[in-house]
């Protein structure tokens, strides 16, 4: 590969700025408590934070720009390529309206007209 003849410092500056352009680019993002971070990748089983993000565990809320997506139980799995990997322990998608605590008929109205 031709990166490989490249000088270390030019290496490092090339992935930091891949790095930059993936958190740009990225509207996903994690609330830990009062603070935000960018996600970079989301997968099924996970997702990836820039390694400058601390070793965050426990509950975090996942935002698609202000659209709450998901409230996530998290450990942190992995250091790689400048990303570091958590994993879902539990994922609960979020709804926009409470549960029901009854079974609706599907044939029911609608609305009533008078």
């Amino acid at each position: 590969m031709m990166i490989d003849f490249l000088p270390k410092e030019i290496r490092e500056g090339l992935e930091r700025a891949r790095q930059q352009d993936l958190v740009k680019k990225s509207r996903l993002r994690i609330m830990a408590g009062d603070e935000i971070y960018p996600v970079i990748r989301l997968s099924e089983d996970g997702f990836s934070l820039p390694e400058e993000a601390p070793h965050l565990r426990g509950l975090v809320d996942l935002y698609e720009g202000s659209k709450h997506v998901a409230q996530c139980l998290i450990v942190a799995s992995s250091e790689e390529e400048g990303e570091m990997r958590y994993e879902y322990k539990r994922r609960t998608e979020a709804a926009d309206r409470p549960a029901l605590d009854f079974e609706q008929d599907e044939h029911a109205p609608i609305a009533l007209l008078s």
